[in-house]
């Protein structure tokens, strides 16, 4: 059941793509057993990966020392995705409460943001924190659409957005109110780019399947043109490596893409993938959430540090 195993592996597309890589290095299937896995997130100082396993109302946590799998909450609100602040702590996007929640040193959770000018959220999908403290999230309707990720309700927003946390106030505001179903959403390694996944396909046939990259103007973004379409499924989850290339989900698999939005290569799973991220005490491995299981994989790259 783990360990390597058959349809994984690397296609470059472009000559770049080759550096990436490491020959030998293989995909390894580390654990199977969800319904639904998203949000991975690396903790360097206990060496462990937390990610979610929405349907089943669950977060699992992978130890890097021994290899072992176990359940680090449940109930986890359904929770979706996942980062980690500027001290170490969880952030968490909760798709049944339909709020964004820290879990502080102690084990207490502390929570962020559960309402827009009196109206509650859809649904906090995927969350970064940018290096001044600011908590940045995105709010399709995906968890209240149906029960099997959260509760059915109409939204009481009637639109789905992309929010910025103030680190130090805690003042909410709307940063991006021009998207479909915003998803997945990550900083350049200098910050100087926000990337945001719009998903709007999975419930119109004529909507996006793309990353746009806006301007980051301190606690603004400006712009917001499409920087890559997805040639299979959609974009959901992804990370930026050092070098700025953006590592992201896709119905076949991961796919790399080039600072400049270009497929340089894919990383062939056999099932769909939602998230990925970077881990490892190098930060140059990537773990990577398929439907039902957890992989990684050894790369010849290195992940921004997301502290």
């Amino acid at each position: 059941m783990f360990g390597v195993i058959d349809g994984t592996g690397f296609e470059t597309l472009h000559d770049d793509f080759n550096a990436c890589f490491i020959g030998h290095a293989r995909v390894e299937r580390l654990w199977t057993g969800a319904r639904w896995s998203e949000g991975p997130v690396w903790f360097a100082a206990g060496r462990y990966l937390l990610w979610s396993d929405i349907p089943n109302n669950r977060i699992m946590r992978y130890d890097d020392t021994d290899g072992a799998v176990s359940t680090f909450r449940q109930p986890s609100n359904n929770s979706n995705g996942h980062t980690v602040d500027r001290a170490g702590r969880l952030v968490s996007c909760e798709h049944l409460t339909r709020r964004v929640t820290r879990t502080e040193h102690d084990g207490t959770i502390t929570v962020l943001a559960d309402s827009y000018q009196g109206k509650r959220l859809n649904s906090p999908n995927d969350v970064v924190v940018k290096s001044d403290g600011s908590i940045w999230f995105t709010d399709p309707s995906y968890g209240i659409l149906m029960d099997y990720e959260g509760d059915r309700a109409e939204s009481e927003i009637g639109a789905c957005h992309v929010y910025r946390i103030d680190g130090d106030t805690g003042a909410m505001t709307i940063v991006a109110d021009d998207y479909m179903k915003p998803n997945g959403l990550a900083f350049s390694p200098d910050e100087s780019l926000l990337y945001i996944a719009d998903t709007g396909v999975t419930h119109d046939a004529d909507g996006p399947a793309h990353i746009r990259n806006h301007t980051v103007n301190g606690d603004t973004i400006s712009g917001g043109d499409v920087l890559a379409d997805c040639t299979a499924g959609v974009f959901d989850g992804f990370r930026v490596d050092r070098a700025g290339r953006i590592w992201t989900s896709a119905a076949d698999g991961v796919h790399c893409l080039s600072p400049q939005g270009d497929l340089i290569g894919k990383i062939h799973i056999p099932e769909l993938v939602a998230n990925v991220c970077f881990g490892g005490p190098k930060l140059n491995r990537l773990f990577i959430c398929g439907t039902t299981s957890l992989y990684a994989v050894y790369l010849n790259v290195n992940g921004v540090s997301p502290v």
